[in-house]
C-alpha cells in the first residue's frame, strides 16, 4: 500500500484551487451585495439577503451531497478501490437529480411559509419571495455540482473544482452587470443570473467528468444503481451530515430572521457583515477540503501516522492563515465596509458591529479545520453531535440571554457557536487519537 503521508506541498496543491474557487463565492455574493446596495433603497439589498437565506437553506440542506460524496470517494481511493469510486459517483448524481426535483415542487409552498417566519416588512418580503421562487428552476444544476465537486475532492482534483465554481460565478457576476444594472432588472436580475450561471457551470463539469473517466481504472456495476442495499454507505454518511447541515443552515436562517426583527437597517447591515463571515469560511475551507481528501484517504489505506500528520499540518496552515484575515480586516476597518454600500444608515450599523468579523476568523478556524478531518475519515456522526450541541446548548441560550445587547448579543451568540464547535470536535478528536481508536470504525 502506498505512504500517504503529506507533506507541506501536497497540502498546498489541494488547498489552493480550493480557496481561490471558494473565495470566488462570498465574491460573487460580494458583488450581489455591493451592486444592489447602490441602487438608493436597502429594500433590494434586504431582499436579495432573506431571499437567499432561504434559498441556501433549501439547497444546503443538501450540502451533504458534496460532503457525503468526498468522503466515500476519499476513503475508497486510499482503499484503491475504483469500482467504489465509480459508483458513487454514479448514485450521487442520482440522488441529486432526485432531490432537485423534489425541491422544486415543494419550494413554492416552502419559501412564503419561511419569510412569513422571519417577520420582515411587506415591501422585502413580496421581493424575497420572488426573487426565492425563480431560484427554484436552478436546483438540479446545484445539486447535480455539490456532487461533482465532492467527488473531484474525495479523489484529490482540486483544479477541476476550481474550474467549475470559478466559470459559474464569474458568468454569474457578468449576467449581474447585464440583467441588475443593464436591464434593470433588480432582485429578479439577481434570481436569474445565479440560475444561468449554475447551469453552466454544470456543463463544463459534465464534460471534465468525461475526461477524467476515461484515464480511471475500474468498471461500474450498473445493476447495483437499482440496488437500495448498494446505496448504504452513501445513505450512512448522508444521513448524519444532513441534520449536521440542516442544523447549521438553521442558525443562520435564525440569524437573518432577528436581524430582520431588528429593523430593515440591521437586517441589510447583517448582510454586508455576513460578506465577510462568508471570505473568511470560505478561505479556510481550503485547508478544511485538503484534510478531507488526506485524512480519508489515510483512513481507507489504514495509516494511522498519515492522519495525524494529515491534522497537524492542515490546522497549522489554517491558523497561519485565520490570523491573516483577521489582520486584514483589522487593517481595512476604515474602507473595506464602504465598498459594499454607500447607504448611510446602513453603513452605520456596519461599522458599529465591525469588530464581530475580525474576531471570526480566530474563533472558527477550529470547527472549519476539525470538520474536514471527522469528514474525510467518515466520523459524521461526531460532526452532526457537534452542531446540534453547540446550537441548542449555546447559541439559543445566550441568544436568549443578550435580547437586550440587541444585534451586538445576536452576533456574541454566533461568535460562541463557532467556538463551542471547534471545542466539541477538539476534545473528542484528542480522546480518540490519545486512546488510538481512531481507526477503529464505530
Amino acid at each position: 500500500m502506498t505512504d500517504t503521508r503529506p507533506n507541506h506541498r501536497q497540502i498546498w496543491q489541494l488547498a489552493w484551487p480550493m480557496m481561490l474557487s471558494n473565495l470566488s463565492i462570498p465574491l460573487l455574493g460580494a458583488v450581489d451585495t455591493a451592486i444592489l446596495g447602490h441602487l438608493g433603497s436597502p429594500v433590494y439589498l434586504g431582499a436579495v439577503s432573506l431571499g437567499a437565506s432561504v434559498v441556501t437553506l433549501l439547497f444546503w440542506s443538501f450540502g451533504f451531497l458534496r460532503m457525503g460524496t468526498t468522503s466515500v470517494a476519499a476513503r475508497a481511493t486510499g482503499a484503491e478501490d475504483h469500482d467504489t469510486i465509480r459508483l458513487v459517483l454514479a448514485q450521487s448524481l442520482i440522488f441529486a437529480l432526485g432531490l432537485a426535483l423534489l425541491i422544486i415542487v415543494l419550494g413554492p409552498w416552502l419559501i412564503p411559509t419561511a419569510l412569513g417566519w422571519m417577520g420582515a416588512s411587506p415591501e422585502v418580503a413580496a421581493l424575497a419571495q420572488n426573487y426565492g421562487q425563480i431560484r427554484l428552476w436552478g436546483a438540479p444544476a446545484s445539486l447535480m455540482n455539490f456532487a461533482l465537486v465532492g467527488w473531484f475532492i474525495g479523489r484529490q482534483d482540486t483544479r477541476r473544482p476550481l474550474m467549475i465554481l470559478l466559470t459559474t460565478n464569474l458568468l454569474n457576476i457578468l449576467l449581474d452587470a447585464l440583467l441588475i444594472l443593464g436591464l434593470g432588472m433588480n432582485s429578479d436580475g439577481a434570481a436569474w443570473a445565479s440560475v444561468l450561471a449554475e447551469y453552466g457551470g454544470l456543463l463544463l463539469g459534465l464534460g471534465l467528468l468525461r475526461h477524467h473517466l476515461v484515464r480511471l481504472p475500474g468498471q461500474l456495476n450498473r445493476a447495483q444503481l437499482h440496488q437500495w442495499q448498494a446505496y448504504q454507505a452513501l445513505l450512512q454518511v448522508n444521513r448524519h451530515l444532513f441534520i449536521r447541515t440542516l442544523c447549521l443552515l438553521l442558525v443562520f436562517a435564525f440569524f437573518a430572521a432577528q436581524g430582520a426583527r431588528l429593523g430593515d437597517q440591521v437586517l441589510a447591515a447583517n448582510a454586508v457583515l455576513l460578506q465577510f463571515l462568508m471570505l473568511t469560511s470560505y478561505a479556510l475551507d481550503g485547508f478544511a477540503h485538503a484534510a478531507e481528501a488526506l485524512a480519508g484517504r489515510a483512513v481507507g489505506a489504514r495509516q494511522a501516522e498519515a492522519l495525524r500528520q494529515t491534522v497537524r499540518l492542515t490546522t497549522l496552515w489554517a491558523l497561519a492563515c485565520a490570523g491573516l484575515i483577521s489582520l486584514v480586516f483589522v487593517a481595512g476597518a476604515p474602507w473595506w465596509p464602504g465598498l459594499f454600500t454607500s447607504l448611510e444608515p446602513v453603513l452605520e450599523q456596519v461599522r458599529a458591529h465591525y469588530v464581530w468579523v475580525c474576531l471570526v476568523p480566530l474563533v472558527g478556524v477550529w470547527g472549519y479545520q476539525l470538520d474536514g478531518v471527522f469528514l474525510g475519515s467518515g466520523r459524521t456522526a461526531l460532526m452532526q453531535y457537534s452542531v446540534v450541541g453547540s446550537a441548542l446548548l449555546v447559541f439559543l441560550p445566550l441568544w436568549w440571554w443578550l435580547q437586550p445587547l440587541g444585534n451586538h448579543g445576536l452576533w456574541l451568540a454566533f461568535l460562541a457557536f463557532n467556538g463551542a464547535r471547534g471545542i466539541s470536535l477538539g476534545t473528542v478528536y484528542y480522546y480518540l487519537n490519545h486512546r488510538r481508536r481512531w481507526l477503529l470504525r464505530t
